[in-house]
């Protein structure tokens, strides 16, 4: 028998972590951050649930912060034991994570600072030293090759989509099987290729990110041409906030080839994420993982100018003729964007071009929902500046791709778990399950546990 425990992305999209266990063993599938509103976010501060020491492997699905970023705590509170992944995935952690610590190391600095916090001192959720000492708890697991990880349980990693190394995660225990979708990608993705089909399983846990959409079958350059156009012609700037992993490196492409085309004018274009720097290097170093050729990697890699420095990333706010900034978070939750939206936010010639989801209470999704102004770094900062938003590049399947992969199961599996969704969204999935492929569905809630 094997049991699951839902300890993160249940009931919300982020904080994933599932626990699995057989006889006296358990792994880990995926441990990341609860992000978003505020209640979410100090779930990061509590010990997690079970005796950490014990606990015999990690299974990490992709780097994405929302599955690996609280890996570091795991170690902090004393794991010592393997974590595996795909190798492209080790990577982006290796990036990802050591900037996460960086990001929580300023933050707190500058907090004490301006004694802009509640607590004195101010500390790091984890340091740079917790992430070196994770780091060298990876362990390579490559597509398709079953692994042992600990007496009783095996693991096999299945191409996902979604971004560089991310993967489906096949668990065998008890004689049973569950496959973990991990974040599924979409068949028609321009960079990644599709998930792979599913294999016999006993169970499914499948994410519902978009389990109540459909993407706008609309091509998405067209919208992003017009969105650039319409704020050169009134002089202005565009802003991205961009995922450095996957969204950033789709943007990149998408203006080389709008470029390429004469789509737009052929302005200056600024990537100001040093860490979405280095994933563009590694998306060119893993190219059998993706359908980008040569002079695409090479457009991709060679369209802006790579902003690494602090002076450099303090002289684009001085920069005042029609340009593109991409620069990371993705929801405008940290990193160097947040710099940028002080200084073009209260201008009405500028555009702040959001082109991914936005979780609830994030400062992406306050914008977009047309709040006047937003606190960054204790101030109130006026929104006058266009808001925008790029349907159509999500790195997500919507309800209908999911359902398609869901399809590809060979029989109908016993049970399925809907993670990774708010509410609304995993319960509408879950009333498509139920009513068009007749099979029993659930949304867990945190905590939960089931048998298998």
């Amino acid at each position: 028998m094997m049991k699951l425990t839902f300890l993160g992305a249940a009931g919300t999209v982020t904080g994933s972590k599932t626990l699995v266990t057989s006889k006296d063993k358990s792994i880990l599938v995926d441990c990341g951050l609860f992000q978003g509103l505020k209640n979410l976010r100090m779930l990061n501060w509590i010990k997690f649930p079970f005796e950490v020491k014990k606990l015999n492997a990690v299974v990490l699905t992709h780097a994405h912060l929302d599955h690996s970023g609280a890996l570091p705590l795991l170690v902090k509170q004393g794991y010592r034991g393997p974590i595996y992944a795909t190798p492209s995935t080790i990577d982006l952690c290796r990036i990802l994570l050591l900037d996460s610590a960086h990001l929580q190391e300023e933050d707190a600095n500058y907090a004490n600072k301006h004694k802009t916090s509640r607590h004195t001192p101010a500390l790091p959720l984890y340091t740079t030293e917790d992430v070196n000492k994770t780091l060298k708890l990876f362990k390579p697991l490559v597509f398709e090759h079953r692994l042992t990880v600990v007496e009783g349980i095996s693991v096999r990693l299945r191409p996902a989509g979604h971004i560089l190394g991310a993967s489906s995660a096949e668990i065998k225990a008890g004689g049973k099987t569950v496959l973990f979708s991990g974040d599924l990608g979409r068949a028609d993705d321009k960079v990644m290729l599709p998930p792979t089909h599913i294999d016999q399983t006993d169970c499914i846990v499948v994410e519902s990110t978009y389990g109540d959409r459909l993407h706008d079958k609309a091509e998405p350059e067209i919208r992003f041409a017009e969105i650039i156009n319409h704020t050169v012609a009134r002089g202005g700037i565009v802003l991205i906030p961009a995922f450095a992993v996957g969204r950033a490196q789709e943007l990149l492409l998408a203006i080389y080839r709008m470029k390429q085309r004469s789509d737009i004018p052929d302005l200056p274009v600024y990537l100001n994420s040093p860490m979405a720097i280095d994933m563009t290097e590694i998306y060119q170093k893993h190219c059998s993982e993706h359908r980008l050729n040569q002079p695409d990697c090479s457009g991709m890699g060679s369209v802006a100018k790579m902003v690494r420095t602090v002076e450099e990333s303090r002289a684009l706010d001085s920069i005042r003729y029609p340009s593109v900034i991409v620069s990371a978070s993705g929801m405008a939750t940290g990193g160097r964007v947040l710099h940028h939206l002080k200084t073009l936010a209260p201008d009405r010639r500028n555009t702040i071009l959001f082109a991914g989801f936005q979780a609830a209470g994030t400062r992406g999704a306050r914008i977009l929902s047309g709040e006047k102004s937003i606190r960054v770094y204790g101030e109130e900062v006026q929104i006058k500046a266009e808001v925008a938003t790029l349907e159509g590049m999500s790195a997500h399947a919507d309800s209908q791709q999911i359902m398609d992969w869901l399809k590809t199961a060979p029989s109908a599996p016993k049970a399925v778990y809907l993670n990774h969704g708010e509410p609304i969204p995993a319960d509408m999935l879950r009333q498509r399950i139920e009513h068009e492929l007749g099979w029993s569905a659930m949304a867990p809630l945190l905590g939960q546990t089931v048998e298998v």
